[in-house]
């Protein structure tokens, strides 16, 4: 993906999932790059052709173009590029490339319209073109993602017509889209960097510095492209590997920017110094093993280009390049993800019949909380898992003539979780609101328990397969040591988990499942998790850019699956 981590090369050692305050601090400064711009995002390259297009001319066949547009939630449309005319064909293969950031988290709907263009416009550049002057062929629409999951990356789409009137309207032929992952996005430079004499910037103790590297763009404004884990009480900090790809920098003779916050829980990070240097740059800097001194711009200058440089120094102490797998190489390589979802049917959602509960369904058809944050994940997970069969459960309440279930099967039956697609999960849902009556406590253990198994049974039988849990709650979990007993053992399989708390409750105290604010996680027999694999946020955290929390909570799972097959050592193999 295009967003760096530290962590994401999958070092040796134990990671705790909840953890120490260094690396709280560092999952908040995560925060800081997001806000500043930087996400998880890969660039494609969409390759086009078609077959057996609508023949709208008399006497010759058509001159064919694409215009390839996104689409946003209001419908409106943003183009995206457009490939070359190619004359007299109904097969044609166009060789323009049309550039696209996938992301991950969210949902990426494309347009694609085809145009037979007028001779009179032959002699024209295709961006001049105007497409309501030409012959509409036909209209295609689809998800990014549907053409990222599809084998080879390549998806095959039937042209119709849109609100456009063609004289022959029974034959629009297929459109065919290849997708292409970007090579400077698996050619990555890995560096460790470290800084001697960094100025004092608290008060009581010493700096708690961070690295952040930032590209310049066309414009001249810094895009934040990575960061750093956050070193507590250190002024002469040595950070874990950086992992940059050419996809990020453009070029090696491109200038990055290097700049040193000292950590603040406010989020109003200190400028402690920065250095603006190319890759190339930096890897000359580490074969001669010289420091570069940090500076600052002066604040005392009436000239707004002076600077003040500082004794602090930055050093390259590893440079390596090396060529490595991809998210998305894993994904064409026959990977799924498998959702899975577990909804809190405790008595402190309120009674569903009355329109202050959370669980209460709306004659209108607007989604509760509940089926909101299930949409949300759903949406965007159902295009990586094939079969589309998703295990559904229920925690807290007691079934008709039962005892309380802390993991019952939402859809009544005995033996098999599983529902067919996300409505298959909103039925399911409405159905047990009115099959259980809401109890309690809040446990968490039973549910992560069960999904761990799930995960197991298919790493035992050799399945390509990732599991996300999604919890859906509205209150604190009262089964605190066990629930961190089941996650750190659930940390070991294919398995991420995803807490969303709803309602207006005070989540506090379940800070411990929230990397950017929890304490150390240790089990009942004093093991930490192999690596991190769970988040919690409560949906009215809202994130800058217009990132949702439930997007932003989707934009690690990437992160957490490649961790998972890099130090599995599991390859990306067809």
């Amino acid at each position: 993906m295009g967003n760096c981590c530290s962590d994401e090369m999958g070092h040796a050692g134990r990671h705790s999932v909840g953890p120490t305050a260094a690396e709280a601090a560092s999952a908040a400064a995560d925060r800081f790059l997001r806000s500043r711009g930087a996400g998880a995002s890969t660039q494609v390259e969409l390759a086009l052709s078609a077959s057996n297009l609508g023949d709208q001319e008399f006497f010759a066949k058509s001159n064919p173009m694409v215009v390839v547009y996104s689409k946003s939630k209001d419908g409106a449309l943003e183009e995206l590029g457009r490939t070359e005319v190619i004359f007299n064909s109904l097969n044609p293969s166009w060789n323009a490339r049309i550039n696209v950031h996938y992301q991950f988290e969210v949902l990426q709907p494309l347009v694609f319209q085809v145009y037979d263009i007028n001779p009179q416009f032959h002699d024209g550049s295709e961006k001049m073109l105007k497409v309501e002057e030409q012959q509409f062929l036909g209209e295609a629409v689809c998800l990014l993602s549907e053409v990222i999951t599809k084998q080879n990356r390549l998806l095959t789409l039937k042209l119709g017509v849109s609100e456009h009137n063609l004289p022959n309207p029974s034959k629009f032929g297929e459109l065919i889209v290849q997708a292409e992952e970007s090579a400077g996005s698996k050619a990555i430079m890995e560096m460790v960097f470290r800084c001697s004499d960094l100025e004092i910037k608290d008060l009581l103790s010493k700096s708690d510095p961070f690295l952040l590297i930032s590209r310049i763009s066309e414009s001249g404004v810094p895009v934040p492209i990575c960061k750093t884990e956050v070193r507590k009480n250190d002024l002469n900090p040595k950070w874990k590997p950086v992992i940059l790809n050419l996809q990020q920098i453009g070029s090696k003779e491109n200038p990055l920017i290097i700049e040193c916050f000292n950590f603040s829980s406010n989020g109003k990070h200190d400028l402690v110094g920065k250095i603006v240097k190319s890759v190339t740059e930096l890897e000359k800097m580490y074969h001669s093993q010289d420091g570069e001194s940090f500076f600052v711009p002066a604040s005392t200058a009436h000239d707004s280009h002076s600077k003040e440089v500082l004794k602090s120094q930055v050093y390259v102490e590893k440079y390596l390049e090396n060529n490595r797998h991809t998210f998305l190489d894993y994904i064409s390589a026959g990977c799924q993800l498998n959702f899975m979802v577990a909804i809190d049917f405790t008595a402190s959602n309120g009674n569903p019949r009355l329109p202050d509960s959370l669980h209460y369904i709306d004659p209108s058809g607007r989604p509760n909380a509940y089926q909101r944050a299930i949409l949300e994940v759903g949406d965007v997970l159902q295009y990586y898992d094939p079969a589309k069969r998703f295990p559904s459960w229920g925690f807290g309440a007691r079934p008709i003539d039962g005892p309380v279930s802390h993991c019952f099967n939402l859809n009544g039956s005995t033996y098999q979780p599983e529902v067919e697609g996300i409505q298959g999960i909103m039925s399911a849902y409405i159905s047990a609101l009115r099959n259980v009556s809401l109890a309690g406590p809040t446990l968490f253990d039973p549910v992560i328990s069960t999904a761990t198994a799930i995960a197991s049974q298919s790493l035992a039988s050799n399945q390509k397969k990732y599991f996300v849990l999604l919890i859906v709650t509205d209150g604190v979990v009262t089964d605190f040591q066990e629930t961190i007993d089941a996650i750190i053992k659930a940390s070991d399989f294919p398995l991420s988990i995803i807490v969303v708390g709803v309602g207006g409750a005070d989540f506090k105290e379940m800070e411990f499942l929230d990397p950017n604010k929890g304490e150390r996680l240790e089990s009942s027999t004093g093991r930490v998790a192999s690596r991190d694999m769970i988040q919690f946020a409560p949906v009215k955290d809202v994130h800058g850019s217009g990132i949702s929390t439930v997007q932003s909570l989707l934009a690690e799972i990437p992160g957490q699956f490649m961790t998972y097959m890099r130090t599995r050592e599991i390859q990306a193999i067809c």
